[in-house]
């Protein structure tokens, strides 16, 4: 067993690193350029919103509160006449890229900070650096790489664009794990 103090250095150098990574994924490859498309006639989709008082928030169109309702005729005229989706409304300050990477970067210290707890719990000090990275690398690559599978799954996200996250995740993952075996405590 790895004590989680001793690895401090490779749970933020592994946060760190993998925003860099991220960094150069999204602001210099683009790799997710084409995840998003254009409404048709946009300026009036957003002004029928801001009309209606629409709130920052997710919904579901069309909306149904109970699975009883779905029996009914006009739900399911709904359903085949489309169209259907869901839909999330964030605020004005939404572009507010400080406090988004600053969310970002304390994600990445979280999954560090979980991939230390569950490697320090396997891996003693001193371990093969292969095993290390293999182990780490496992892990980080669970966390990121697999949590937008669901968006394709229930919300009809894009598979492609799913496949373009889980990319990413086993390129941080991978990132992750070099730097956990790079550093890894020696045996005392």
């Amino acid at each position: 067993m790895t004590s989680l103090v001793s690895l401090w250095l490779p749970i933020v150098l592994s946060a760190v690193f993998v925003f860099v990574v991220s960094s150069l994924i999204h602001m210099v490859l683009q790799v997710h350029k084409s995840d998003y498309s254009k409404l048709p006639d946009e300026d009036g989709v957003l002004d029928a919103l801001r009309q209606r008082g629409a709130a920052p928030g997710q919904y579901v169109f069309p909306f149904v509160a109970s699975m009883k309702e779905f029996e009914r005729p006009e739900v399911k005229a709904k359903f085949e006449r489309g169209p259907t989706g869901f839909l999330v409304l964030r605020g004005r300050d939404c572009m507010n890229m400080g406090r988004a990477l600053g969310q970002w970067f304390a994600f990445c210290l979280v999954i560090g900070l979980l991939v230390a707890y569950v490697g320090g719990l396997t891996l003693a000090p001193g371990s093969e650096g292969m095993r290390v990275f293999r182990i780490t690398a496992t892990i980080t690559i669970m966390a990121h790489a697999f949590s937008s599978v669901p968006d394709s799954i229930w919300k009809g996200i894009r598979w492609a664009t799913t496949w373009r996250f889980v990319f990413d995740g086993v390129l941080y993952g991978l990132t992750t794990g070099a730097t956990f075996a790079w550093l890894w405590p020696a045996a005392a």
